[in-house]
């Protein structure tokens, strides 16, 4: 029998705080502004709300590289705000889950500043060193970012590991004391009222950079279960979710046993490499293969039935907007968002929304100096240097860069799209006065109110929960077809992944007693075809056939 969480059953909506909504003019979002918002949230229906880091930082990473793990980075506001967030929050069933950056911190972490000072400092050990000679990094690790891992301080004549930006640290978990500093700041937020965290790259944090491991290294779940048991396990039912880009099914069963020894879910990956080249990074584009999506995402739905829950998204703050990415952000901008969030919410886990994607917001194509973001900078520097020709580079920019789901959230048509009333740090996409939430409210047609439909359906079906999934038509080039049953009710859900008019061959399955759920087109349904991008959803009583 299936464990029943709470965390199954809801929605959650991730915020990025520096974009969502201001509430002083600086042009920055910040707490004060999500709280403004929550009867926004609240409407739409989601259960919890994943907050992108706000910890005390220098921003070198956006607030990824964290200087202070037990105050709030003044941009965003003060540790008053975010006890008022929480409540308030609270009073609408919503709860708070955090972003913590457990791999690294920043370098201007008072433990860094103290670690570099000498070999002997007693904080020297909570990173990671090791001896070398200028300009000869011990091995030819790289960062994520680029370049080495290792930065030279010339100070204490050793290197230091950042598998991300210079300005980020590794932190060493074979370190107890590091440990342990960890699980008593973990349990000091959870005494501040949050209902959970997402767990920053942790498949990282049982490194051993000797041997050129970086991810799932070999004490990587002996720390995971120790964190658990330290601090979640203590507090009850949490939402807890690790960012693991190196997941495989079988991994994914360790990270979210049943018996709550690691976490809730984790964030797997598989789906979103699919339109990149084999053997290479996210830059180098190739076109989404349609059937291998199915066979991805149908894979990590059965091969974790019973042993692991799913967490499902298209977005999130480093990924671009689905819509554009493998929707039709043009003619059919609104057919396809709806299709792929039906395709998407249908399926077995937690339903992930990020911040726009219920508008249906766009990817943006700017010159290379309204961009902010360090992936996206360091990328176009290198292979413009290496003689790449700059529209091919921009076209990585404009299909893949964070920054697509970083630009401000579009609330109206008034300056700014109504997130600031200064000079925001990054332009708002300047389809906002067609695209907005003002507009979508208002419109009972719109992407959001079919979101909140679905989220609705959600909370009134078991089988969406907790059904069994089966893939129908494997090999249809067109149809994302799949149902779900939980003893006598079926769950069908039909989509057309294309542009055009295609064959619906479900006319068997159409002929039992069935309720239209949800669909993406006006009625006039045809039981012998699917228009462009047409989704719907059927339930289907088996019982009383």
């Amino acid at each position: 029998m299936e464990n029943k969480n709470w965390w199954k059953e809801i929605v959650v909506y991730q915020i990025y705080p520096r974009s969502f909504q201001d509430s002083n003019g600086d042009g920055i979002g910040d707490l004060k502004g999500i709280v403004s918002r929550l009867d926004y949230l609240q409407q739409l229906g989601v259960g919890a709300i994943w907050l992108s880091p706000v910890c005390k930082s220098p921003q070198d990473d956006f607030g990824y590289d964290i200087s202070d793990y037990r105050d709030i980075d003044p941009m965003f506001g003060s540790l008053d705000d975010m006890g008022m967030l929480i409540h308030e929050a609270g009073k609408r069933d919503i709860r708070i889950i955090m972003d913590l950056v457990l791999n690294h911190t920043s370098d201007e972490h008072p433990w860094f500043q103290e670690a570099k000072k000498s070999k002997e400092n007693p904080y020297h050990d909570y990173y990671v060193w090791r001896d070398g000679v200028e300009g000869m990094p011990p091995n030819d690790l790289g960062s994520i970012f680029g370049g080495s891992a290792w930065e030279w301080v010339p100070e204490i004549g050793q290197y230091y590991l950042h598998l991300f930006s210079v300005k980020q640290p590794d932190l060493n978990w074979e370190n107890p004391k590091v440990r342990q500093e960890i699980y008593e700041m973990i349990n000091w937020w959870i005494g501040k009222g949050v209902g959970g965290f997402r767990l920053d790259v942790i498949d990282l944090i049982g490194k051993e950079p000797d041997l050129k491991i970086t991810s799932n290294g070999p004490n990587l779940h002996k720390y995971i279960r120790e964190l658990s048991k330290e601090t979640f396990q203590k507090a009850g039912d949490l939402l807890t979710v690790g960012e693991t880009w190196g997941a495989t099914p079988e991994i994914a069963k360790l990270y979210s046993n049943p018996d709550g020894s690691e976490f809730s879910m984790v964030f797997q990956f598989e789906h979103i490499s699919l339109d990149e080249q084999e053997g290479k990074g996210k830059w180098d584009l190739k076109p989404l293969d349609f059937q291998e999506l199915k066979k991805v995402l149908s894979k990590w739905q059965t091969e974790l039935k019973g042993d692991a829950w799913n967490s499902l998204f298209w977005n999130n703050h480093d990924l671009p907007r689905i819509v554009s990415r493998w929707g039709n952000d043009g003619e059919y901008r609104i057919e396809s968002a709806k299709m792929l969030a039906t395709l998407l919410h249908g399926m077995r886990g937690t339903p992930y929304i990020y911040q726009g994607e219920e508008l249906g917001m766009t990817n943006v194509q700017y010159p290379i100096e309204d961009y902010r973001d360090i992936e996206l900078l360091n990328f176009y520097k290198d292979r413009i240097e290496k003689g790449y020709p700059e529209d091919k580079v921009m076209e990585s920019v404009f299909a893949k860069g964070r920054d697509n789901a970083r630009t401000p959230m579009q609330w109206d048509a008034s300056d700014n799209a109504g997130f600031t009333l200064g000079n925001p740090w990054i332009k708002v996409n300047p389809n906002y006065k067609d695209i907005h939430a003002q507009e979508s409210l208002n419109n009972p047609e719109s992407i959001f109110h079919y979101y909140r439909k679905l989220i609705r359906l959600r909370k009134d079906h078991e089988v969406i929960i907790y059904g069994d999934y089966e893939l129908m038509y494997p090999e249809n080039k067109d149809l994302f077809a799949y149902t779900r049953t939980l003893k006598g009710t079926k769950l069908l859900v039909v989509c057309n992944f294309q542009k055009y008019t295609t064959h619906l061959p479900l006319q068997k399955e159409l002929a039992e007693t069935k309720q239209l759920l949800i669909s993406n087109y006006p009625n006039n349904m045809s039981d012998i075809e699917m228009r462009p991008y047409e989704a719907r959803m059927y339930l289907i009583d088996t019982l009383n056939k």
